[in-house]
């Protein structure tokens, strides 16, 4: 007797795959905002405790994998789930605005209130996810620590900037 894997099985690596290609795709509509971001953030008056730009790009390909591992195991605990995967999605999309605002439109006060809205939405998804995967929960703690810091980072670089960021 042969084991026919589906879409909900636990070993599903298409139900993997899709929702890393969903985590990808945010991170993909932020890029676009972000093509000139490390020759701005260069221009900009920034805190000593700032990254340097080469360290956002690695930084936010580890969190939107975990945030796909852990949608994933959200998605395989089945359908009474579905509100927090809805949540899932909307911050992705909060996620993605942030880059338009900060990068594309220079928009520094409707970045950082984006950002505080995020880190909001991200609290609201972990403990959505912890009743479906604690694991899961646990994958976004690094993202949470990481909004967490691009709030203050939003906030002391436009504060800083003011004829560069509205």
């Amino acid at each position: 007797m042969t084991t026919r894997l589906t879409t909900n099985s636990p070993l599903s690596l298409s139900g993997l795959f899709a929702w890393l290609l969903v985590a990808f795709s945010a991170a993909a509509v932020g890029a676009i905002a972000s093509v000139d971001a490390a020759a701005f953030y260069g221009q900009l008056v920034r805190p000593s405790w700032a990254p340097p730009a080469g360290a956002f790009g690695p930084v936010w390909s580890v969190l939107y994998a975990l945030m796909g591992v852990a949608a994933w195991f959200v998605w395989r605990a089945g359908r009474r789930h579905v509100a927090a995967l809805a949540i899932f999605v909307v911050q992705l999309v909060v996620n993605a605005l942030w880059s338009w605002l900060f990068f594309a439109w220079r928009l520094g006060a409707l970045a950082f209130i984006d950002a505080l809205i995020l880190f909001g939405l991200i609290v609201a998804t972990i403990l959505l996810f912890w009743r479906a995967s604690r694991l899961a929960a646990v994958l976004l703690l690094p993202y949470l620590a990481w909004v967490g810091f691009a709030c203050a980072l939003t906030w002391a670089v436009w504060k800083r900037n003011p004829g560069l960021l509205t």
